[in-house]
This record gives structure tokens, C-alpha cells and sequence, in this order.
């Protein structure tokens, strides 16, 4: 018997990516990984109905799903190979953790700050054994040695931390999004040493310090 649900679902997924086709994204790769992974999947209950629009979704804390053009637009700037080491930093519901495992991350540690939503990105990350989810402060400078091939950045900051440059392998590359002048952009460091290559305005929530957690 043929399953019109999942029928149905993929027709929306496919739909969802003709979408962020027509909004100018042409990576191959990461918008057959947003074809593969459903958003609905990550999304809260209440607000799952709204998942393949381009729009933020609430989340519990405060925090929110980005908008899938910048998620899309973000991890086409990231560039990532398969079996790279990530360090992924505001985990949220684990739908971009989630997106890098489909793209071939060979490793993914995934910062968190709030514990329950820690604690709901690992129960829906469980099947994944190349993720790990940690409840961790990314802007805190007690982040892992270095050895990471890409940094993943979901939020916005006034200045590249020292600390995230020295996490990166010389060759990674680190995406996040820069502010200044009242305006966001996304901000994409080719290599450690690198000046900041700021590219599109992005919406993106300011990343506050505090809440450290020791790795």
C-alpha cells in the first residue's frame, strides 16, 4: 500500500526547496540535505505548521530556528567536506546539527547554553553517533583544543572572539554572523588569521555572554 503521508511529505520537502530555489540558493548539496531532513521534525508542536516557511520559528529560552534562506546560505559560506570535524555553536533544536551530519561531517560537537534545550537536541539527535550535543556557553574561552575543520555559528557578534580563531584548524573556515552599524551580515573567516569576509544581511539574534560552562 502506498503511504500518502509520506508521499505528502515529500512533495512538501521537495516544495520547501523549489522555494529557497527561487530565492537566489543554488547549492546542490545542502538543499538536497534540507530536501532529506524535514524542519517539522525539529520544530516546536505549536508553531510545526510554519515549518517550511521561510521564517524564524520560536523556541523555549528565548532562543529561535533560524529562517531557512540563512540557514541554507550559512552552510553553503561553511563549504563543508565530507568527514570535517564541526564545532557548532547554539545547537538549539538540532535541525542545522542535524543538516551537517546529512552533509558528511565526519564529527559534530554541538554547544548548547540551556539545558533543556540541551537535553530535547539530544534525545532528537540520538540516532546520529557522529553528533554530540554539550550544554557549553560558545562565547566562554574554555572552549575545546583546536582541530576543528569548520566552526558553525548561529548568532551574531560585535568582533570574531580570539578563542574561536584558535579552535580552528589553520585550513577551517568559520561562519557567523557580524554586527555593525545596525546592520548583520554574514561573516565568513577563510582561515584562522584571516580578516572577517562580511557577505549578505542576515537576520540573527546577538549572542550575550554568561551562563560559562566548563567542557
Amino acid at each position: 500500500m502506498i503511504d500518502l503521508g509520506s508521499l505528502e511529505a515529500a512533495a512538501g520537502n521537495a516544495a520547501f526547496v523549489m522555494a529557497l530555489r527561487g530565492r537566489g540558493l543554488r547549492d546542490t548539496a545542502v538543499l538536497r540535505a534540507m530536501e532529506q531532513v524535514p524542519r517539522d521534525t525539529f520544530a516546536p508542536p505549536p508553531h510545526r505548521e510554519h515549518a517550511r516557511r521561510d521564517i524564524a520559528l520560536p523556541l523555549s529560552c528565548g532562543a529561535s530556528m533560524t529562517a531557512p534562506s540563512t540557514v541554507a546560505l550559512m552552510l553553503a559560506r561553511l563549504r563543508l567536506e565530507p568527514g570535517q570535524r564541526v564545532l557548532e555553536i547554539g545547537t538549539g533544536s538540532g535541525y542545522v546539527t542535524a543538516l551537517l551530519a546529512q552533509l558528511g561531517a565526519g564529527a559534530v560537537l554541538s554547544l548548547e547554553r540551556y539545558t533543556s534545550l540541551a537535553g530535547a537536541a539530544t534525545r532528537r539527535l540520538a540516532a546520529l553517533s557522529e553528533v554530540h550535543v554539550v550544554r557549553a556557553d560558545g562565547l566562554a574561552p574554555d572552549l575545546p583544543d583546536g582541530g576543528f575543520d569548520r566552526i558553525l555559528v548561529h548568532g551574531s557578534v560585535a568582533a570574531i572572539p580570539p578563542h574561536w580563531r584558535a579552535a580552528l584548524e589553520p585550513s577551517g573556515r568559520l561562519v557567523t554572523g557580524l554586527s555593525g552599524d545596525g546592520v548583520c551580515r554574514v561573516a565568513v573567516l577563510a582561515t584562522p588569521e584571516a580578516e572577517p569576509e562580511l557577505g549578505a544581511p542576515v537576520r540573527l539574534a546577538a549572542l550575550v555572554p554568561g551562563l560559562a560552562r566548563v567542557l
